[in-house]
């Protein structure tokens, strides 16, 4: 069963995700999964088996091998995954491995911090008169979204980048050279829906330059678009002041 482990808090869970934790005996989750949620599998054996950027990490073969020799044995087993398992996530090399294996596999879709964590922070990555869509695209590897970004109307819609804070200058510099304004809105958020979230909002040129704390992982986005200058106004948790803020 491979299972979305939403965008980081427990509670945002769907209750058939909470209950496929309950029920197994083998979790093999990824690197950013948070620790309240594999409590949510007290019964289970539970292995790291996630991808960490610039780090040693277990082969996608192997993950595969895992799965498949555990669900020959008759056990119970939760592929735990951030966020939905379909998005950036391999999720679909992993059904199609465990279906030519002739393994029955269930998908429980989660939430993907794509949306929640905009969301988390006070922006929509839609809105009437501003962004009709959202374009979710990883920052790695590189060409992947320069192709795409290369040939999008600034603005247009709102693009998430996931995978993308040690790519941030990188990304606000192609940006720029290819067009768009300096002036555009921008955002970083890191740890959405956690107590240690952290959101910075201000413009494509002030991105290369931003200070984002330390932290234990890459759980954090960009997003770009004039959706961001709707953060203040639809911020509905008591958050420390923001960077933007303390500047002024």
């Amino acid at each position: 069963m491979l299972v979305g482990a939403g965008p980081g808090a427990a509670d945002l869970l769907t209750m058939r995700a909470a209950r496929a934790l309950g029920e197994a005996d083998l979790v093999l989750y990824d690197a950013l999964v948070s620790r309240e949620v594999l409590d949510l599998a007290p019964q289970a054996h539970r292995f790291l088996v996630g991808k960490r950027a610039g780090k040693p990490s277990m082969a996608q073969s192997t993950i595969h091998a895992l799965m498949i020799r555990a669900a020959r044995a008759g056990r119970t087993v939760v592929r735990l995954k951030c966020g939905d398992p379909f998005v950036l996530g391999r999720g679909g090399e992993e059904v199609l491995a465990l279906e030519e294996a002739g393994v029955d596999v269930e998908v429980v879709p989660g939430l993907s911090s794509a949306t929640a964590g905009p969301a988390d922070s006070g922006i929509p990555v839609t809105h009437r008169g501003l962004a009709p869509g959202f374009l979710v695209l990883s920052a790695v590897p590189s060409d992947h979204y320069r192709r795409v970004l290369a040939t999008l109307e600034p603005g247009s819609v709102t693009v998430v980048l996931m995978m993308s804070l040690g790519a941030r200058a990188e990304i606000a510099d192609f940006c720029v050279a290819h067009g768009w304004p300096s002036s555009l809105p921008a955002s970083i958020v890191i740890d959405a829906t956690l107590p240690s979230a952290w959101t910075w909002c201000g413009t494509l040129g002030e991105l290369a330059d931003v200070e984002i704390p330390e932290r234990d992982g890459e759980r954090g986005l960009v997003v770009l678009g004039p959706v961001v200058s709707l953060a203040n106004e639809n911020r509905r948790k008591e958050h420390e002041p923001w960077p933007m803020d303390r500047a002024r």
